[in-house]
């Protein structure tokens, strides 16, 4: 009994921490590619499912058009890009984050001359220039966008949604990443996570094969060319053991190569130039085609169509009718002529495949398979070349290559939602540029000569397992000082991709208050100015705090009272033990350079050292680490870095307090030495942004308010339109009843001129002024007609209801009667209901069916144009309350206890109930035996369904807080509440 009330209320304590009914649960995914975009919901009983939109389609393009009085998005706003080029946006994922002077602000500027492209002087960054009084950023045209793709799933999902995982590409720098975040926050989107397209397409892949994932690890490569850019990624899929929750399967990647131009947009590119030189090879004009933005535009979306024809067929007609000067244009292109055209494209293929392969340190041959994703894999000569680089006898196809990261990244939302439970999929995306910390300080020679020595300190190595915490530790510093973060080695990159990437330097740090933490406190020992770092699950590197660590000796007395030890064993169980931060690794110099053989030896005896103490089930921490370059024993010249983990903050204290158990008592039998207390002093940070600034706050509002008051203005149109339509169709709708007879019957014939009339003016207002009328005036238009009509709807409305809701009281009426006979047939022993309540049942009984007799006979007298006195809410308040006697009988029979009886007695009357049971046929039916119903009745036992929902074991599960169907106290009940699954 003890365990079940611990088990309910367990339960009820889940429920109370979880979001009400109210609330909105479900969450999003958008796979924001540069071209298209898919978006995935999950709901309560909807598991991962892509979000149609208004023209029933799983995809959306990435595009938004921006005319004087409306704003139109992905198919529509692609409708007007044909016509009028100048005013859609599309293909921003390339110009996010970047200066003016990047090469691809530049590309971008070639690729849509109709743009006009200008220099943000304050951030150094661009914004299109749409008039004298407009502009827009690149994060705002795209914060439209994602708006658009929320409300898209928000109409899908049938309530409002706020969370969402979005898609970004693995080659996403810092200043790229921050500016998909703002995007978002302009929106109104709260993002849960910034997940890799590629980490989300190997997601969705290893849900979906959970069961062939096991403690042998499988190498997977990806590739994927989408329409912008090409990324192949090796993934590495096996199941591990964790102190937490068990063995679970996980998935890390363990190499990234790119090429950030190579994509279908490209090869579309070359189509449409080939298809604009034959049409000026036909001199049908004498215009260049290639200066007219219109046609260039229509060649485009023809480019896009034979990409996809020529991928199937061996060759195919362009055709463009009224291409320029109303001149149509047709031409012949075969699939040799369009891969002679891409040729040195198709030769950039291999390219990602090596520099992934280089970057994991693997050899093809380690390879298990080669999977495609995204749609430009479909083109046959890419397959050709990427067949031959790889060296395997096929390419799997067995993932969808256009859903599979927004279905990827709709689980990862669904795991980091808190109304969701879903089975545990471990993911350890990687870092694919470097991060380190860079600072210089002055030191002196044996020979008294001062130097400024600089020094670097890697954050994160290439590939580096994120999420995960760092801190570093400055030994030498006494006074404020300055410290640079930045990119590491990047000399895998080519020299256009360094231009591309942008700075290399992101964030100078300015320390204030070093001085005064060492003044406050001269009387206690250094340990050191600690600089804590975390590159969260956005891949977004966030330096957290920065302190000043001192170490004191504390007088300790002889012995603790029992009390004072209890009270401390508490206080460390909540997070109040040691200010020391844990999981240190070898300490690292911050000066001078010992010769690397000594190095290795040194840091391979302190690893042992470690390992001894530690022990750890993780590898994270080892890969975070850097190497030693100075002996142990040098303590002053020491800076220290330490990488941690979510798992081996968890499991790492634990083992520490294990350790200092072991040596307290050994220390027992010798001299307690004296007791350190720490001491930490935060130390006020300055950081100056030295890639890509960040908007202000005032800037990111008043974005907020130009994309909220466009917003409105579209709401203020859709609803005109929308009243505009009703009042159309309510005129046209009501003419037309008027001459159906079920009207006619009702209605006199001044009523029907009267409103004949009336429609015939709002209709002739309509036609004149109605269609440049306000949302306010068609609203009372409508209004007076409604209300003009409304007599004439409720007499044929209740006319239509009559018939159902008089058949269902009769049925009810004779039911109840029925029922009310069998009860006072029962023998006065056996009787349950008093007579109070029989006598409460014939009353509800009389009064009804005296009431229908009277109301049916006077609505017969009265004209089918009089208002009727015959109501169907009053048929159905008749009912409800009639239901509610007979119901509340039967819950009593079903719940009443049998009552005791001499058990000779009963073998005596068996046989005269028997006799009795065929006389009182109509009382056992409503009426069931104690017997029956008490083993009916058994509110501990599970229904078959839930087991049965057990063995299903879907992918995705309903929090407890969504499941309230029912109502059960019992342990068995809230235990297996708590497993529900969709």
């Amino acid at each position: 009994m003890r365990e079940r009330l611990s088990l309910w209320a367990v339960f009820c304590l889940i429920v109370t921490f979880l979001p009400s009914h109210t609330e909105s649960v479900a969450v999003m995914s958008v796979d924001l590619g540069s071209e298209w975009m898919k978006i995935a919901i999950v709901k309560p009983g909807v598991p991962m499912e892509i979000a149609l939109n208004k023209e029933s389609q799983r995809k959306t393009p990435v595009a938004v058009c921006l005319k004087e009085n409306e704003r139109l998005f992905g198919d529509s706003a692609l409708g007007v890009a044909v016509k009028n080029p100048k005013v859609v946006y599309r293909f921003l994922q390339s110009i996010l984050g970047k200066t003016a002077d990047n090469p691809q602000v530049a590309q971008y500027q070639k690729h849509f001359p109709e743009h006009q492209l200008q220099r943000d002087d304050k951030r150094g960054t661009v914004f299109f220039k749409f008039s004298e009084e407009l502009q827009y950023t690149p994060e705002e045209l795209l914060g439209m966008i994602l708006n658009y793709s929320r409300g898209l799933a928000q109409d899908f999902a049938e309530q409002p949604i706020k969370d969402a995982v979005i898609t970004v590409p693995a080659y996403f720098n810092q200043a790229e990443r921050r500016a998909v975040l703002q995007a978002a926050h302009i929106a109104g989107l709260k993002v849960l996570q910034l997940i890799n397209d590629n980490t989300a397409v190997a997601l969705n892949y290893g849900v979906f094969r959970r069961k062939d994932i096991n403690s042998t690890a499988q190498n997977i490569m990806f590739y994927d060319m989408g329409s912008g850019s090409t990324t192949a990624t090796i993934v590495m899929y096996q199941t591990v053991k964790t102190k937490e929750s068990g063995t679970h399967p996980q998935l890390q990647i363990r190499g990234v190569g790119f090429d950030r131009t190579l994509g279908g947009f490209e090869i579309e590119l070359r189509l449409r130039d080939h298809l604009a030189k034959l049409f000026n090879e036909q001199k049908k004009s004498k215009k260049d085609v290639r200066e007219n933005l219109r046609a260039m535009a229509k060649l485009l979306k023809e480019a896009q169509r034979l990409k996809t024809v020529l991928s199937a067929n061996a060759e195919h007609m362009a055709q463009i009718e009224g291409l320029m000067d109303d001149i149509d244009f047709k031409a012949k292109v075969t699939r040799s002529e369009f891969e002679a055209l891409c040729e040195d494209l198709f030769d950039r293929v291999p390219g990602p495949v090596k520099e992934a392969l280089a970057a994991a340190e693997m050899s093809m041959d380690e390879i298990d398979q080669v999977i495609l994703v995204g749609g430009s894999t479909r083109v046959p000569k890419v397959q050709d070349v990427l067949l031959k680089a790889v060296g395997k006898e096929e390419l799997s196809k067995n993932i969808n290559a256009d859903e599979a990261a927004a279905m990827g990244a709709v689980y990862q939302a669904a795991a980091l939602s808190k109304a969701f439970k879903v089975k545990p999929f471990l993911v350890r995306d990687a870092a694919v540029f470097p991060i380190q910390v860079e600072f210089s300080r002055e030191t002196e020679e044996e020979d008294g000569v001062k130097t400024m020595k600089h020094n670097k300190r890697i954050l994160f190595q290439r590939m580096a397992p994120y999420p995960q915490r760092k801190v570093i530790t400055f030994n030498r510093y006494t006074d404020d000082f300055d410290f640079y973060i930045n990119y590491g080695d990047l000399s895998f990159l080519s020299e256009q991709d360094l231009k591309v990437f942008g700075s290399q330097n992101l964030t100078t740090v300015k320390l204030n208050g070093v001085g005064n933490s060492f003044k406050k406190h001269s009387d206690a020992e250094s340990k050191g100015i600690k600089a804590h770092f975390n590159m969260d699950e956005s891949g977004v590197l966030i330096l957290d705090r920065v302190e000043s660590v001192f170490e004191t000796i504390v007088e300790e007395k002889e012995e603790e009272s029992t009390l004072t030890k209890l009270g401390n064993t508490i206080s460390s169980l909540f997070g109040g033990g040691s200010s020391e931060p844990t999981n240190m690794t070898e300490q690292v110099t911050d000066e001078e350079e010992v010769a690397p053989e000594a190095g290795k030896d040194q840091e391979q005896s302190e690893k042992q050292e470690e390992s001894a103490q530690e022990k750890p089930e993780t590898e994270e921490g080892k890969e975070g680490e850097p190497q030693a370059e100075e002996q142990k024993d040098n303590e002053e010249d020491k800076a220290e870095t330490q990488g941690e983990t979510d798992a081996e903050k968890a499991e790492k204290p634990e083992e520490k307090s294990d350790g200092e158990k072991a040596e307290e008592k050994e220390a027992d039998k010798k001299p307690k030495p004296q007791k350190k207390s720490k001491i930490s002093e935060d130390i006020t940070v300055e950081l100056e942004v030295n890639d890509v600034l960040d908007p202000s706050t005032e800037d990111m509002e008043v974005s907020k308010k130009k994309l909220q008051d466009l917003t409105d203005r579209d709401l203020e149109k859709q609803e005109r339109e929308k009243t505009l339509n009703s009042l159309e169709a309510f005129i046209f709708e009501t003419q037309d009843k008027l001459y159906q007879d079920e009207y006619l019957a009702v209605v006199t014939e001044e009523e029907k001129e009267q409103i004949t009339g009336k429609l015939s003016e709002a209709s002739n207002w309509m036609d004149e002024e109605g269609y440049t009328a306000g949302t306010k005036e068609l609203k009372e238009k409508l209004s007076e007609l409604r209300k003009l009509c409304k007599a004439m709807f409720f007499r044929v409305e209740e006319r239509k209801k009559w018939p159902d809701r008089l058949a269902a009281l009769n049925s009810m009426l004779n039911h109840s009667t029925i029922f009310l006979k069998s009860a006072r047939l029962i023998p006065e022993s056996d009787q349950i209901f008093t007579e109070v309540e029989l006598k409460t049942l014939e009353r509800v009984i009389n009064e009804t069916m005296t009431w229908k007799n009277e109301t049916v006979a006077e609505q017969d007298k009265l004209s089918p144009t009089e208002k009727p006195v015959l109501l169907s809410k009053d048929i159905e308040a008749k009912l409800s309350l009639l239901d509610r006697e007979v119901n509340y009988l039967l819950n009593k029979a079903k719940f009443a206890k049998p009552k005791p009886k001499d058990k000779a007695k009963d073998k005596n009357t068996t046989s005269t109930e028997n006799s009795k049971a065929n006389s009182t046929e109509n009382a056992e039916k409503v009426i069931p035996t104690k017997s029956d119903e008490a083993e009916e009745v058994k509110p501990a036992e599970e229904s078959p369904t839930a087991e049965k929902k057990d063995e299903e074991k879907p992918i995705l599960e309903l929090n407890p807080a969504e499941n309230t169907d029912t109502e059960s106290t019992e342990s068995s009940k809230s235990e297996n509440r708590i497993g529900d699954e969709l």
